[in-house]
């Protein structure tokens, strides 16, 4: 089924190609109810985004348009696309102590292998009160289905571990691992990491993102249609716990 909906401009293209990432970024300027879906959740993480000093880093930037909002974001990924400043390893990040006042993502956390370290190298880099904020996969009964069945990437919420094998930039993933950390295991992440405080953790959008097609997938509605699928999800709102796809979430370096 996925393979008769694949996006035309994906066939043929490895994930781990940088090319993909590229093709990918044409994707999201050109399907208008994917690329309200990204703004809705880039204003989310604006939002987060403290006053004052510090750079704010994306992580994982080569596909969206974060830098249309935050003109002076340090946009990163784990290989060079153009338009993007930094290539860097999420684990060893080129900052110095306390330069961040915010490291953002949307999609990248459940791709980072060694997630303890890069809490680490976050805790190190962010500043007092700055923050991490992302917009995540997240486990519920309708995600597990969709995820497990619909999607390319590994999806674990039984994992014991929080890291995986790196099979590849793109390649190398397990979904639920947002999941796993600021729910399944928060007791763990916050004995471990005390630096950080979960502040939010907002399960949502159960099925646009789905109906979207995403980044690899024709859409399945046309974009005309995008204000009557969120009005239908703000209803749905008091059983997202249940439904969402997605979850926000937002820690505070203490």
């Amino acid at each position: 089924m996925t393979r008769r909906l694949a996006h035309p401009l994906t066939r043929g293209l490895a994930l781990d190609d940088p090319r993909t990432t590229e093709v990918r970024k044409r994707i999201v300027r050109e399907k208008p109810f994917l690329r309200r879906i990204y703004e809705e959740w880039y204003a989310a993480i604006v939002a987060d985004v403290p006053d004052g000093a510090g750079d704010v880093l994306e992580l994982g930037s080569g596909a969206g348009f974060l830098d249309e909002m935050i003109p002076s974001l340090i946009s990163s990924e784990v290989f060079f696309v153009p338009g993007v400043r930094v290539v860097l390893d999420a684990a060893a990040l080129p900052f110095g102590e306390r330069q961040l006042k915010a490291v953002v993502m949307t999609d990248v956390l459940h791709h980072i292998p060694r997630v303890a370290d890069f809490l680490e190298e976050a805790a190190r880099c962010v500043r007092t009160h700055g923050v991490v904020s992302m917009v995540e996969p997240w486990v519920t009964g309708w995600s597990r289905f969709v995820y497990s069945t619909l999607h390319h990437e590994p999806f674990r919420p039984d994992a014991v571990d929080w890291s995986f094998p790196s099979a590849g930039p793109l390649s190398g993933a397990n979904g639920a691992l947002p999941w796993i950390l600021f729910e399944r295991d928060r007791a763990r992440f916050e004995r471990e990491f005390p630096q950080w405080k979960i502040e939010r953790v907002r399960p949502f959008m159960p099925f646009r993102y789905l109906i979207s097609g995403g980044v690899s997938l024709r859409a399945l509605a046309p974009a005309w249609t995008y204000r009557a699928f969120r009005a239908l999800e703000a209803a749905l709102r008091p059983a997202a716990r249940a439904t969402a796809m997605f979850a926000h979430v937002t820690l505070r370096r203490s």
